[in-house]
């Protein structure tokens, strides 16, 4: 038995959203009595947090405290229109919707407390601690809690806004196919090293390296965790997830989705992750968010590692110790390939 250690490399460009159909998605904003504001979305949170980041949006475009901000996100029978949570395209295209909807909320409110202070609107600003002053007179304010009650309850104003983000659909050439079915790209490069027992040809994921770029990290923790998780994601496609045996008798694997293999979250090994901003210039405050991308160039990566550790490709998922043994057997042994930096 030869424990082979190898390392595998893989990049990708990852399109955000998929504006083949226009691919819209809408928000609305409304303020409270007491100064709150809530964004209502049918674009749902997977855990993704969809949440968070567009309350952050929200936030930074009203000028109000990221507190002072709610999301709900309801449903297509109660919310406003979303194509989905799929394609990576949530911070994109409900960023985006998030913001206009903001800003008409914002000016709304920005007029009501012009007419309070007997003021121009161009001439306020809010400082992003719940007050709203003119410029150059901090000392002249009103709160924006005072603002929302003068609005509903002295000048018959709404303080509300409506988003829409929509990218006109994609014509394709009908001679060459050629069409436009994404706005921007994401991209990473990732490292894998691991080690193929040739006795077992059970295979250890042991050190990932990484870098994503993502346009601008909004939440930076938010993307941090979710690149580790979304990794070891591509590590479990890779690896584990399958209702094949793992050797000829159907007791040594798992039968069906109730018991298929995957690994827990005590196995996650050491990840060092380089996030790359490169903000676009038509995603919400730079951010094109790394969705799907964190566990797409895994998988790549662990297929290349494993033929750098013993010389077999698998061309089909996941690589079973079964196919790594049966490769090794294939091809009278393990046939380690040259060293990698």
């Amino acid at each position: 038995m030869t424990i082979h250690k190898g390392r595998g490399f893989a990049c990708i460009n990852y399109p955000i959203g998929m504006n083949l159909g226009g691919d819209p998605s809408q928000a609305l904003v409304h303020s409270t009595p007491d100064g709150k504001f809530m964004v209502a979305l049918s674009s749902i949170d997977l855990g993704q947090g969809m949440k968070s980041v567009t309350r952050q949006i929200a936030s930074e475009t009203l000028g109000v405290p990221v507190e002072d901000v709610y999301v709900d996100t309801a449903d297509s029978d109660t919310g406003p229109h979303c194509m989905g949570s799929f394609a990576s395209r949530g911070t994109h295209r409900v960023g985006n919707a998030v913001i206009r909807a903001a800003a008409e909320a914002r000016k709304q409110m920005m007029e009501a407390a012009a007419e309070e202070l007997e003021v121009n609107a161009t001439d306020l600003d809010t400082d992003g601690a719940g007050n709203i002053h003119v410029k150059g007179a901090p000392s002249k304010s009103i709160t924006i809690a005072e603002t929302a009650i003068a609005a509903q309850f002295k000048q018959g104003r709404t303080l509300s806004g409506r988003g829409i983000f929509l990218i006109p659909p994609s014509e394709a050439d009908p001679e060459t196919g050629d069409m436009t079915p994404v706005t921007c790209f994401a991209h990473a490069a990732l490292v894998v090293d691991l080690e193929v027992d040739d006795e077992t040809g059970e295979v250890t994921v042991n050190h990932i390296n990484s870098a994503y770029e993502v346009g601008r990290a909004l939440n930076p923790k938010l993307v941090e965790q979710q690149l580790i998780g979304g990794a070891w994601m591509g590590v479990s496609h890779a690896l584990y997830e399958t209702t094949e045996p793992n050797y000829p008798a159907r007791d040594h694997g798992p039968e069906d989705f109730n018991t298929y293999l995957q690994p827990g979250p005590g196995q996650i090994v050491p990840h060092d992750i380089a996030v790359l901003e490169r903000p676009a210039e038509d995603a919400p405050y730079g951010g094109k968010g790394p969705g799907e991308m964190c566990a797409n160039p895994v998988l790549p990566a662990v297929a290349n590692a494993i033929y750098n550790a013993v010389g077999v490709r698998c061309d089909y998922l996941p690589i079973t110790p079964e196919k790594v043994l049966r490769g090794i057997r294939e091809q009278g042994g393990a046939r380690p390939q040259a060293v990698r930096a």
